[in-house]
């Protein structure tokens, strides 16, 4: 097998197809947004805390909506749900497009936009997760799934540069208009799928949803609780998250270690993005691989040995406020970084394979409303462990520490569950 990615799903399927390359545009769009909005509430306020009200009011909707989100995905048609979503998604971006360019001063009107895109996206983003499977066969899911976080990684290092530069050169409402024109493809990509009404036949009678709202809810998690490896992806991926998610750390590491303030910061963030792309780009080999519990364990103990490493090398370094950037650290901590990111991006891969794989199709939208929880959640509450560390036993420390105690937790938790390390994607069992 070839080392480069693997593009069997996009040859098998002309559904998935289109709805990889609409996907992709639309969160390109989405990326540049993220950024747009935190830039005028900025020029609005001239307040940090500000900006920082924004990831509150688009967590909170997430967080509250995941879950039922997922049982409205297994209860309803996925392509209609989806698409709905989908076409409220739409309508918020015109609606930044039209305040941007009527030069509106309304800071409350952003953060409540804001809340609006993530409720809907509460949403949408289970639906687009459990219509992948049934786009493809099981065992293309892997090369599907790393499809996707290529596309998803190309547009988080993308989207930012853009949105920004599109700002400085045409305004807010150029630039919230490119995003809402974007989005024009993840409409025609899900209009174009194939009814997805929820599987009533086989073996997903026994989950499928008898009920709607919070009972629906608990279904899926009781449901989740028997099912072991399902439920372990989930753990590793908050011990990886919580313990030793760097992000927080950066801008100060910029100021106080490497040097060149903001544009440091901009480098280090991007080092993990592109990781994460170059290890889509080489994962031919990898997708073929059946003891999927193993290489995530693998993944995530290396995740935390790298970002332990990039504390190391801040500790070398020392906190000396440097003028000018100390070159040779800054090249080990991009590389370290960037090997972080291409670890998290295989974790993530095959968690979402195992996900999907051992879930009976009745429930996979509940349990992507989980996931999606988790992936909200988990480096929110990391930036909260790591910011809190820092401040106890300075930011290199907190990446020294948090890293190694990554790497320790997911091998003793692997090993106490062993029925994850021998999980076999030819034979899979929640």
């Amino acid at each position: 097998m070839s080392v480069l990615i693997d593009l069997s799903p996009l040859r098998a399927s002309a559904a998935f197809r289109r709805l990889w390359w609409g996907l992709g545009i639309s969160n390109l769009g989405s990326q540049l947004t993220v950024v747009v909005v935190g830039l005028q509430v900025y020029d609005i306020t001239g307040s940090t805390l500000s900006v920082g009200v924004l990831g509150l009011c688009a967590l909170v909707p997430l967080v509250l909506l995941g879950l039922y989100g997922g049982a409205l995905v297994d209860r309803y048609d996925r392509r209609r749900v989806a698409l709905l979503a989908s076409a409220a998604l739409w309508l918020t971006s015109i609606a930044f497009a039209v305040q941007g360019w009527l030069g509106h001063q309304d800071v409350e009107l952003l953060y409540v936009l804001v809340a609006v895109q993530s409720a809907c996206s509460a949403v949408n983003n289970p639906a687009r997760s459990a219509i992948i499977p049934r786009l493809v066969p099981v065992a293309m899911l892997p090369a599907a799934h790393v499809l996707q976080t290529v596309t998803w990684n190309v547009a988080l290092t993308v989207g930012p540069l853009a949105g920004a530069g599109l700002v400085a050169l045409a305004g807010f409402g150029a630039a919230y208009t490119v995003d809402a024109v974007l989005f024009t493809a993840a409409l025609y990509a899900l209009w174009r799928l194939p009814d997805l009404p929820p599987q009533q036949a086989g073996t997903d009678a026994a989950t499928a949803p008898r009920r709607s709202g919070l009972a629906s809810v608990l279904e899926g998690l009781s449901y989740l609780a028997t099912r072991p490896n399902v439920r372990m992806t989930f753990v590793v991926d908050l011990i990886a998250m919580v313990l030793a998610m760097p992000r927080v750390l950066f801008p100060a590491v910029g100021v106080l270690y490497l040097g060149g303030g903001a544009g440091t910061t901009g480098l280090l963030t991007a080092a993990f993005a592109v990781g994460a792309v170059l290890a889509g780009l080489l994962s031919g080999n990898l997708v073929g691989v059946n003891q999927q519990g193993r290489v995530i364990t693998a993944a995530v103990a290396a995740f935390g040995a790298c970002v332990a490493g990039f504390g190391l090398v801040l500790l070398l370094v020392g906190p000396d406020r440097p003028q000018q950037p100390v070159l040779w650290a800054l090249l080990a901590c991009l590389l370290l970084l960037a090997a972080a990111g291409a670890a998290d991006a295989i974790s993530s891969v095959f968690r979402q394979s195992i996900l999907q794989a051992a879930t009976p199709d009745s429930m996979r939208g509940r349990l992507q409303g989980v996931f999606i929880v988790v992936v909200a959640g988990g480096p929110r509450l990391g930036d909260l462990t790591l910011g809190a560390a820092a401040r106890w036993v300075d930011e290199a420390g907190a990446a020294l520490v948090g890293g190694l105690l990554c790497a320790v937790a997911v091998v003793l938790v692997t090993r106490l569950q062993a029925r994850f390390l021998d999980y076999d994607a030819r034979d899979p069992r929640p």
